[in-house]
């Protein structure tokens, strides 16, 4: 590829765009009126305005991107995560252009990216799934009645969605009609398919992932899982690899379920199988995200592979450059999420200006943003503006380098949750590794009020 257009914003534009020039790729940001001052638009070769700031008019809007795409000679297309990553029109309307999509196939995105659809198939394939919905439920009174039969309390989930959106717990019949119609309607807002299923919500559970690659020549192979149970509204605000909970032979018997899985959907490019982890050691299958996710650098960290980089080399028709027999993981590393949002008022959104910046660093040590002095943080979008990595050789030795980074990082001008995850790292139940997805719900008042 020569020039790739970048279809995000924020720092998942700015690591695309950091791979491309690595690549000697020439890149095209596009970017909103209200981003026209962002780090992503600097930093490209070129950069095309796509409409206003609204999401649905801009970033979500597929023909101004494909056409940005045709005008400034793009042969592929980058979508990063969220907005039209997992959008499998959008894939067709730029293969009939001519452009490549760097991520999977438009049957693969509505297979696996389909929420619903990939239960199906992960059943026929033999895969462990939470008890759940067949496919995606159309009313409220079939959604009661599924919820009965498998047991309370349960969980409807967006077919189309991902990073917590279009999610809502019923903890009972009464709770059912309001769950089902909000979650219909934010998945909508957010992806533009209300289409809902329904699961059997486990309490509690340990949240798993499996971040696979796979080319267009048939091979596939697995990078290790990774630990995202610190979550907070169904959103991952740090995440870790390798899981201290996983022993060899699961992880193993993970990799090769992960790997079967991916090709039993035809997949290429890269992909995550999640899963839940019971507290007897049961793990089920709970959906696949079919495009790189926010947290792919902790597994970078550990593997030495450039996930991004690699997803370009697989679009561009190359085979992957090692096989599973090659992956080796090293040391351990953790990520933390920092959001502009105001941890006394439940957590909201806090938009603004950054008056001054100061990132951490040193050894073993990365951040991940689209952040300078001077810039705005728009309440238009996603609220997360930076993430902080570290990889250390043990466990512990992660954990204490990340509390010295979260030390030193200053961004003064906004609210953020740097306090709220430093106190995280020095939880008891945290760092013995003995926490599941409801560790904020369990602490966060405490945490709050240090």
């Amino acid at each position: 590829m020569k020039r790739v257009l970048v279809a995000n914003r924020g720092e998942i534009a700015v690591r695309i765009i950091r791979a491309c020039r690595e690549m000697g790729i020439e890149t095209v940001a596009i970017y909103s009126t209200e981003d026209r001052d962002a780090m992503h638009v600097k930093m490209a070769t070129l950069a095309v305005c796509v409409g206003a700031a609204p999401s649905s008019e801009s970033y979500l809007n597929i023909q101004n991107i494909v056409s940005a795409a045709v005008e400034t000679k793009c042969d592929g297309v980058h979508p990063g995560f969220g907005f039209l990553s997992e959008n499998a029109h959008f894939v067709e309307t730029l293969e009939q252009c001519g452009i490549k999509f760097i991520g999977p196939s438009a049957s693969s995105i509505r297979t696996m990216g389909d929420k619903a659809r990939a239960r199906e198939v992960m059943m026929k394939c033999g895969m462990p799934v939470v008890p759940g919905s067949d496919g995606e439920v159309d009313s409220i009174r079939e959604a009661k009645r599924i919820a009965k039969d498998i047991g309370y309390p349960v969980l409807i989930k967006a077919s189309a969605g991902g990073g917590g959106r279009g999610m809502r717990i019923a903890h009972s019949p009464e709770e059912i009609e309001n769950a089902f119609n909000t979650a219909k309607q934010e998945a909508m807002s957010c992806f533009g398919n209300d289409g809902v299923y329904i699961e059997k919500y486990i309490v509690n559970p340990k949240h798993i992932e499996l971040q696979i690659l796979a080319d267009e020549h048939g091979n596939v192979v697995h990078l290790g899982e990774r630990e995202c149970s610190i979550q907070r509204r169904n959103q991952k605000i740090i995440e870790e690899a390798p899981a201290k909970v996983i022993t060899s032979a699961l992880r193993k018997k993970m990799g090769e379920d992960s790997v079967a899985a991916a090709k039993a959907a035809g997949y290429t490019n890269a992909g995550t199988i999640e899963f839940v982890l019971d507290k007897e050691g049961n793990y089920y299958f709970i959906e696949m995200n079919t495009r790189i996710q926010v947290e792919h650098p902790v597994t970078e960290m550990i593997t030495g592979i450039n996930i991004v980089r690699e997803q370009i080399r697989i679009a561009s028709g190359q085979p992957l450059s090692f096989a599973q027999k090659d992956i080796k993981i090293s040391g351990h590393a953790i990520e933390c999420r920092i959001n502009a949002e105001d941890i006394h008022k439940d957590f909201m959104p806090a938009p603004g200006t950054v008056s001054f910046l100061h990132f951490p660093g040193g050894y073993n040590t990365r951040v991940d943003s689209a952040l300078y002095s001077g810039c705005k943080i728009s309440p238009h979008y996603d609220s997360m503006i930076a993430k902080i990595i570290v990889k250390g050789d043990t466990r512990m030795e992660a954990i204490k380098r990340m509390r010295r980074a979260l030390e030193e990082l200053l961004v003064d001008g906004v609210k953020t949750n740097q306090d709220f995850l430093y106190l995280i790292l020095y939880n008891f139940d945290f760092v013995k590794g003995k926490y599941d997805t409801g560790f904020v719900e369990k602490y966060k008042d405490k945490l709050i009020n240090i």
